[in-house]
């Protein structure tokens, strides 16, 4: 038999192994011409508490008693953390999370990074890797981060942890967020929960309802 069994043969020639094989890019994977941009001067200080963008938001809003009422904040650079505990409500399989859920923690604290941006965005693709099981009433830490930005594309990942930060991995994701104008949320939602919202008189919970969209 001829020839070598190594998953990266050295070629004819080579002084050195092969270089491993690159892997393919998703449209979750920030192109070559992606660039960090830098965190806006009014983005939230580390440590903060970003809070709901709208109170009945399934993710975050405060009113929502079967969501996630999810905690984020601010990270130092493009970053963000977030924690939910997984209530008997959210199971999928007896005792443990439902895989969606899960999904939805990771697609929130992902959006929440367009608040270090500045920016209103929505998820255009988000994809994930189930790792392990989130059994109920556990702590699921997330942390996610900005990975590029290419004209109105915003490009991240992120990954959860049972328990803390410091816990085992139960889910990664990656995902793309487009930048979008006021008009979008005007468009297509509802038109009666668009009117409270835009009626509120609080014109800081009016603006901040429409200006991130996880």
């Amino acid at each position: 038999m001829t020839g070598s069994l190594s998953p990266n043969p050295t070629p004819q020639g080579s002084a050195g192994p092969a270089e491993p094989p690159r892997q393919p890019l998703t449209p979750t994977s920030p192109p070559d011409d992606a660039v960090l941009p830098a965190r806006h001067p009014e983005a939230p200080a580390p440590g903060t508490a970003i809070g709901s963008h709208y109170v009945h938001c399934f993710g975050c809003g405060p009113q929502q008693t079967g969501g996630l009422q999810m905690d984020v904040r601010a990270g130092e650079g493009l970053d963000v953390t977030a924690e939910f505990v997984v209530k008997p409500l959210h199971q999928g399989g007896p005792g443990l999370a439902h895989g969606g859920i899960l999904v939805t923690a990771m697609d929130e604290t992902l959006g929440s990074l367009n608040w270090l941006l500045h920016t209103a965005a929505v998820t255009g693709r988000l994809e994930s890797d189930f790792v392990r099981p989130v059994p109920v009433d556990s702590l699921l830490h997330i942390r996610a981060w900005v990975t590029g930005v290419v004209g109105r594309k915003i490009y991240c990942a992120g990954e959860g942890r049972i328990g803390g930060p410091e816990g085992p991995v139960a889910i990664r994701a990656q995902a793309l967020f487009i930048q979008v104008k006021l008009e979008h949320f005007t468009t297509h939602g509802r038109p009666e929960d668009i009117k409270a919202a835009l009626d509120d008189p609080d014109l800081f919970k009016r603006a901040r309802a429409f200006e991130v969209n996880p």
